[in-house]
């Protein structure tokens, strides 16, 4: 099931997760598109709003492999608890730091974003990975979907129009965009200052993603290497999309709000895509897995620094003086979505060189 030591499959979802979200936030121009490299504008889902869950997921299968390990070498679990928080609150400065650049302006930064969200769901899933087992954790995600559906659905508040209501799932009049707005002011994502897809209340569901993940994790390190665990994967898989759609029909999906409908969702396809690494990468026959292996080789690259990469192509993009990279391309006798996406390609291109070098070199970012 492993190989080093780690979990093959794992390194390699972890990989695609990054490598997704490298390639659809840096396109050449985000006015041309093509329809899954785009978030949905509401309620639904595209293949972009995959692969944020993923990551988590993937976190969570990976906090538990890591954190059980450190703890049967002796490891105290007030040890493990402290490096936890001390990782994730440089994920958070990190992220913090970003939303600062290209122009420094206290007043106006946004304080939520992609990696201090990430940072957020480490920090509040860890000592219920540390201090408790599966159960704590399923009972985890059942609090925290009660904890965001109650007022999310029943709550009135003022919403951005001035209308005060409860349940209104609508950009800046829901709960949570009323929440950000008292909480965090001016500092909240720039294209609309009324609601943040990365804010206080939809962290809550976004934690119950990361903890389906510890599950996985808890599924795969109880297992051990007896047997074949991927069918078991993907039925759960098949399983959670069913729910999530059954979900969709009480409080719709929709990646905005991180609905519980949409963690569950993602959920199922996170374990599809695990299901599928798992077979081919850890329980195959020898010859086949090494085929296949060989094959997600850059997959596990992005996936040995997934932080580090998807962090640096941040800074790099805030940078970046696009156009005169860009025009060329543009030029080039192709739809504009094509150009757009060859651009992407391209960036993704340069991003996975920086990964190859440092796994070449060793180098693995652990924050």
């Amino acid at each position: 099931m492993k190989s080093g030591g780690r979990l093959a499959s794992l390194d390699a979802l972890r990989g695609f997760a990054i490598a997704s979200m490298v390639l659809v936030n840096n396109p050449g121009d985000w006015k041309h598109l093509y329809a899954p490299l785009a978030h949905a504008r509401w309620n639904g889902w595209t293949f972009t709003d995959v692969v944020f869950p993923m990551f988590l997921f993937c976190a969570g299968v990976a906090m538990t492999l890591s954190l059980g390990r450190r703890a049967r070498e002796g490891t105290s679990r007030g040890a493990l608890f402290a490096g936890a928080a001390r990782r994730a609150g440089v994920v958070f400065l990190v992220g913090l730091a970003l939303n600062f650049l290209p122009a420094f302006d206290p007043s106006t930064v946004r304080i939520p974003g992609v990696l201090q969200r990430i940072a957020l769901c480490l920090l509040i899933a860890a000592p219920i990975v540390i201090w408790g087992g599966w159960r704590a954790s399923a009972v985890a995600i059942v609090a925290l979907f009660a904890a965001y559906t109650v007022p999310m659905l029943f709550v009135p508040v003022p919403g951005a129009d001035g209308v005060t209501a409860a349940g209104r799932l609508e950009p800046g009049n829901d709960f949570g965009a009323w929440l950000d707005r008292t909480a965090l002011g001016a500092h909240l994502w720039s294209q609309s200052r009324t609601w943040d897809p990365e804010g206080i209340v939809s962290t809550l569901p976004a934690v119950a993603s990361l903890l389906f993940g510890v599950l996985a994790g808890h599924y795969v390190m109880r297992a051990g290497s007896a047997g074949r665990h991927a069918p078991t994967l993907a039925s759960a898989g098949v399983g959670f999309l069913v729910a999530g759609l059954v979900l969709d029909m009480i409080i719709p999906i929709n990646k905005n709000l991180w609905t519980p409908s949409y963690a569950v969702f993602m959920t199922g396809w996170s374990l599809l895509a695990f299901a599928l690494f798992h077979a081919f990468l850890d329980e195959s026959a020898p010859p086949l897995r090494d085929r296949a292996r060989a094959l997600c080789l850059p997959l596990t690259i992005f996936g040995m620094n997934a932080l580090f990469i998807f962090a640096f192509s941040g800074l790099v993009a805030r940078f970046l003086v696009k156009e005169p990279l860009y025009a060329p391309i543009r030029a080039l006798p192709l739809a504009p979505e094509s150009a757009s996406l060859l651009f992407a390609l391209l960036f993704e291109a340069a991003m996975f060189a920086v990964a190859w070098l440092m796994w070449k070199k060793r180098w693995f970012v652990t924050a």
